[in-house]
């Protein structure tokens, strides 16, 4: 007796579907074999599903019950082919009719209840991309599969209650997609009126969220560096239906949607810490799996203390900050994720930090200042769009009374700007001023003699690259958008010119 059901197989962010071919022989010694390149939790779902199908009062044949999980020269790996099993065994032995065009996908409890399985996302993407009717998945993961059109997603609780459905006794009533709410900022641990001074910073930020920019702050300890870079998901604008997806899929591979999650709607904030390995930071592994890089894509990444870095993964950042995904090849097979992210670096000016400080001494030699600045690349600086000195406040803008305290902008405010900008770049570009090409920055960015001339002198007085000459003018197309105006001027070129990097 043989018999097959769909489900998928998640390499990076690929998803293949795998029949799952279940054979019941009529004469054998009992025995229980998955074959199909299964990693050892699929192996061990011998043991779940003999379990589940027990509790859930079903007699477990003692013959020889072979499982294929096909194509069988694909590696597979995780837990969700538990349920495909389970029903394709469960209908061989009580004759219940599993629907053509079904697809099955989630992990058993031993009681038979489902638990929340991550790749529900991708499971039901595929479905949809590949003329699947009904998808059954564990409840808990049922609104983060609901989301994709085109397919019925059914929230299966247990093992026991699928069968009741196939019987017809006891229906299983398809996941509603509701609409996403309107878009709802999350309160952030600081707004932009709780920074006290740092106006130029704050305008920087303010460019950089505009227009997707990475930026580099270099201040003293307590200048504010990390109260900005906190504030800026703040005033970064709502994600996009297609970038929302995006964010979803990653999320979902990973494994960090929790149960009953659905779509990902804020722009993700990632702070890792500088004793992350490469991998954790880029991404990898046997089986790749997305690190900070691409967990931070359509969002920020923040790198405190940017230079305590080890250089060899600081360098592992260039390609994705070009190209904004990053591919990682394993002996298993490439996988490709995005990593398209704003990227916030902070660092002290020198190892004690009060380099240039208006009131303390910096008590560094020459050469400690030079080995500190060094740990970060010219190469890498040259990739960064808006470098930033953030100063130690003065004591008099420490004390705001209330009345001064109206006038200091806050977050709600500045985003609106942002927002306004970047609508000009969706209508002008289906972009972001920072993703822009140089054949793009040539067609849109058209400059006057004027400007023309002033970023020829910055060119010898600065020793710009040629990539740091298209990003002055980014920026300064990300200026004008925040003026509304539709033309590049003479005053645009200046002020982004003030932000190239001075080391």
């Amino acid at each position: 007796m043989l018999t097959k059901t769909q489900s998928v197989a998640n390499f990076g962010l690929e998803t293949v579907g795998v029949t799952v071919e279940v054979n019941i022989a009529s004469k054998s010694f009992p025995a229980f074999s998955i074959v199909g390149l299964p990693n050892k939790a699929i192996d061990e779902a011998k043991e779940r599903v003999r379990t589940a199908l027990i509790n859930s009062s079903v007699k477990f044949p003692q013959k020889r019950i072979t499982v294929n999980l096909a194509p069988a020269d694909l590696p597979k790996e995780g837990s969700c082919y538990d349920l495909p099993i389970a029903i394709s065994i469960a209908s061989l032995i009580t004759g219940l009719k599993i629907p053509a065009k079904s697809l099955f996908f989630g992990e058993l409890s031993l009681n038979g209840d489902l638990r929340h399985t991550r790749g529900a996302f991708l499971a039901a993407l595929w479905a949809a991309e590949n003329g699947i009717d009904w998808v059954f998945v564990p409840a808990s993961s049922a609104n983060e599969a609901v989301v994709v059109d085109g397919i019925k997603v059914f929230p299966v609780e247990s093992l026991s209650q699928l069968m009741l459905h196939f019987y017809g006794q006891e229906k299983i009533i398809p996941a509603r997609n509701q609409p996403p709410p309107p878009a709802v900022w999350k309160e952030t641990e600081f707004d932009f009126a709780d920074i006290l001074g740092q106006e130029q910073a704050k305008r920087a930020m303010e460019i950089a969220a505009a227009g997707g920019h990475n930026i580099f702050l270099e201040g003293s300890p307590g200048a504010g560096k990390t109260m900005l870079s906190r504030a800026l998901p703040g005033i970064l604008p709502p994600l996009t239906k297609k970038e929302s997806l995006e964010v979803t899929k990653i999320y979902s591979i990973s494994g960090r949607i929790p149960p009953g999650g659905s779509l990902i709607t804020q722009r993700p904030f990632r702070a890792p810490h500088h004793t992350i390995s490469r991998v954790g930071l880029i991404g990898g592994g046997t089986r790749p799996q997305p690190g900070e890089i691409s967990l931070s894509h359509r969002g920020v990444l923040f790198m405190d203390e940017m230079p305590e870095f080890p250089r060899s993964i600081l360098e592992s950042l260039r390609q994705p900050l070009e190209d904004g995904v990053v591919t990682i090849s394993r002996a298993a097979g490439q996988a490709t994720f995005p990593a398209r992210f704003i990227l916030v670096a902070a660092s002290n000016p020198c190892p004690c930090g009060f380099l240039h400080h208006p009131k303390k001494a910096c008590t560094c030699t020459p050469q400690e200042i030079i080995r500190y600045q060094k740990r970060i690349s010219g190469p890498l600086l040259d990739r960064i769009d808006l470098y930033v000195n953030v100063p130690p406040v003065r004591v008099e803008k420490l004390s705001v009374d209330k009345k001064a305290a109206r006038f200091l902008e806050k977050s709600e405010k500045i985003r609106g700007r942002v927002i306004a900008a970047r609508q000009r770049q969706e209508k002008r570009l289906g972009m972001s001023n920072a993703e822009m090409k140089n054949k793009q920055i040539r067609r849109f960015c058209p400059l006057n003699d004027g400007c023309e001339f002033l970023l020829k002198q910055a060119v010898s007085q600065f020793q710009l690259s040629a990539r740091g000459y298209f990003r002055v003018i980014k920026i300064a197309r990300t200026i004008a958008d925040l003026a509304g105006e539709e033309s590049i001027s003479q005053d645009h070129i200046a002020e982004a010119l003030q932000y190239r990097g001075k080391r």
